[in-house]
């Protein structure tokens, strides 16, 4: 444990080090452009303050997260099901296998004019680019998760009276977590990407259109705030949600480093 702690301290020591040195090479490279398209960490930094003050990058954050949150657990819930079912269902693999291999291929972006024709300016047309943004990535891991999961696994789960539903869901797909558990990480990637992109395409609210306000406004400072806000909220996730959850599987699977 104490050695957990340790090694989690030093992570944290090369993390701050290499922040102070990219901070540093940042303001070299603003004071040298002396220009207000490379603004400084300082001005940066104010223009987070001053948007944090008034409220509008906290309100900007909380509507992105909400979407974030409610197109990607829509992707989860329905992708790992679809996942699996090409997995085991050679019927349904050979029907819409190449179709979900083919739209995984387009840029979720390119689904928001159809959505905008169905749904008009809502929210419901956001939440259908997030949604074919995440869903495809996870649906497609959670295939590659399950169909490699070691046949030696199920053959002796079947010597022991497992089969059908029960094969499937007391063995299968717990073998296959470590696998699902990584196109869940990447299909949050793509969500984010997606959301994104989406918002910056009509007023919406969130950080997308905090980004447009400063392209209209020339307000570099105020769009490399909103990246920085972006990364901040996908390293938040990162760690509260994604790490302890890798943590426990390398430990219930025995992949922990000793």
């Amino acid at each position: 444990m104490s050695e957990s702690a340790s090694s989690l301290r030093d992570r944290g020591k090369t993390a701050f080090l290499r922040s102070i040195v990219l901070i540093a090479l940042w303001w070299l490279a603003a004071r040298a452009a002396d220009s207000p398209l490379l603004p400084s960490p300082a001005d940066v930094a104010q223009s987070i303050w001053i948007s944090a003050k008034s409220g509008v990058l906290f309100r900007a954050v909380g509507t992105s997260a909400a979407r974030l949150v409610v197109g990607y657990a829509i992707a989860l819930l329905a992708g790992v099901p679809l996942g699996a079912l090409l997995a085991r269902s050679r019927v349904v693999k050979n029907a819409i296998g190449p179709l979900v291999l083919g739209l995984g291929a387009v840029p979720s972006i390119c689904w928001l004019p159809l959505a905008i024709l169905w749904f008009g300016l809502t929210e419901t047309a956001i939440q259908v680019v997030v949604v074919l943004g995440a869903l495809l990535p996870i649906a497609t891991a959670t295939e590659s998760a399950v169909s490699h999961v070691s046949p030696s696994i199920e053959r002796a789960a079947r010597t022991m009276g497992a089969s059908g539903a029960t094969l499937l869901f007391r063995v299968t797909l717990p073998a296959a977590v470590p696998g699902i558990s990584a196109g869940a990480k990447l299909g949050w990637t793509f969500a984010l990407r997606s959301l994104m992109a989406g918002e910056l395409l009509f007023v919406s609210g969130g950080l997308g259109q905090l980004l447009e306000t400063g392209r209209d406004m020339g307000d570099t400072a105020l769009v490399l705030a909103v990246v920085l806000a972006v990364v901040a909220l996908a390293r938040v996730c990162e760690l509260a949600l994604f790490s302890p959850i890798d943590r426990e599987i390398a430990r219930r699977w025995g992949t922990a480093n000793a």
